[in-house]
């Protein structure tokens, strides 16, 4: 019996082209470094040169911004570092570069987005603060006007690419006495010789150990008036909620690829180790357990696929974004843990991808909004 594969409807002749090219940058460039990454807990300076140079920084930007693609090609490029194992933060790049798209002015566009497309600027979203996780309202960190600039001051942590990054969408409170979103601001900050500005060591994560996660720390920092995203004060807030959706959508894509990789690693493992004299596969309970786990995963395939085909469109809502963070992040994890189990002591050991997934996997429920908080948005729907 065989099934028919299945095609997403988004994809076409020229992003297959683009994901065979995509695939072999990573394989030959990101693959054998790993370990190392792992190791030091960031990915090398020059990595971010050369994924500037394949291509894979800020594909679904304007071409006149470095781009020339569309939200497929990100999607590509995520994929694709996700069923190779690979933490490397250039999803939160091209988050960040969608803040200074949507809302920067085209002086600030034609700055920095080449430059980040080119990886000759590596960006980071500063919100979460020691104090402020999902709820940004709660932020402390402050940037009070001192002339044509402005001076900041306070702490961001969780922080993706901080160790490398050297341009920020960070979040402040430009009127500490506005209440609610009133008085929150995005602020965009280069670092490279800034004085004030610190960051500290590599956060000891539980996984994605080759990814950069720093504390980063602002004291009397002055950055430009002109820095600020958007053409007043007191947006920050709303910027951050218009744009969670792009950031939730990639998380879901992330999680459906490495869904589907688990299913198919632990396929090929259970066809090739054997007990009682038989390979596992023989098992009826490995069968079913798998049939469970490709199903979930292809249910979260079509899904996310509607998804795309709807965000390329312009009419994905955001509710549906929470739905796909929500739950595809949820089914990601419970196939990677019926997966290790397949694994059996081998999915325990690091040096097998499956528990390397099973680590990695885990935070794909806190961040980008906790699952708790995707809850309460769909509720509120109802």
């Amino acid at each position: 019996m065989s099934s028919v594969t299945y095609q997403s409807p988004w994809m076409n002749d020229e992003l297959r082209m683009f994901r065979k090219t995509v695939r072999q940058f990573i394989q030959k460039e990101f693959v054998p470094q790993q370990d190392r990454w792992r190791q030091q807990h960031f990915p090398d300076a020059e990595a971010w040169t050369a994924a500037g140079g394949a291509g894979i920084l800020l594909p679904d930007m304007p071409e006149e911004y470095g781009g020339g693609g569309t939200f497929a090609h990100e999607v590509v490029v995520v994929e694709e570092l996700a069923q190779a194992g690979v933490h490397f933060g250039c999803t939160v790049h091209s988050i960040m570069g969608h803040y200074i798209l949507v809302y920067g002015s085209e002086e600030q566009k034609r700055n920095w987005l080449p430059r980040m497309a080119c990886g000759e600027l590596v960006g980071a979203i500063a919100m979460s603060e020691p104090a402020a996780g999902s709820d940004l309202l709660g932020i402390k960190t402050t940037a009070r006007g001192d002339g044509d600039h402005y001076l900041i001051n306070g702490s961001k942590t969780f922080i993706t690419n901080g160790w490398h990054a050297s341009i920020i969408c960070l979040a402040v409170k430009t009127d500490p006495k506005a209440a609610g979103p009133k008085g929150i601001s995005l602020i965009i900050v280069e670092t490279k010789n800034l004085p004030g500005y610190h960051v500290g060591r590599p956060l000891e994560k539980v996984g994605m150990h080759g990814q950069d996660t720093c504390e980063l720390f602002f004291d009397n920092v002055r950055v430009p008036t002109s820095n600020l995203l958007g053409p007043t004060e007191g947006k920050g807030f709303s910027q951050m909620m218009e744009q969670l959706s792009y950031e939730r959508l990639t998380v879901g894509v992330g999680a459906v690829a490495t869904a589907e990789q688990a299913v198919a690693i632990t396929t090929q493992y259970v066809q090739e180790r054997t007990a009682f004299g038989k390979p596992l596969i023989d098992f009826q309970n490995t069968r079913f357990k798998l049939a469970e786990c490709k199903t979930e995963a292809h249910i979260g395939r079509v899904f996310i696929d509607n998804c795309i085909d709807r965000f390329i469109a312009g009419q994905l809502d955001a509710v549906t974004a929470a739905m796909a963070k929500y739950w595809l992040t949820e089914c990601e994890c419970r196939i990677i843990d019926a997966c290790v189990q397949l694994h059996g002591g081998y999915g325990y050991m690091m040096e097998y991808p499956i528990a390397r997934m099973w680590t990695d996997s885990r935070v794909q429920r806190i961040y980008a909004g906790a699952n708790e908080i995707m809850k309460e948005l769909i509720a509120w729907s109802i």
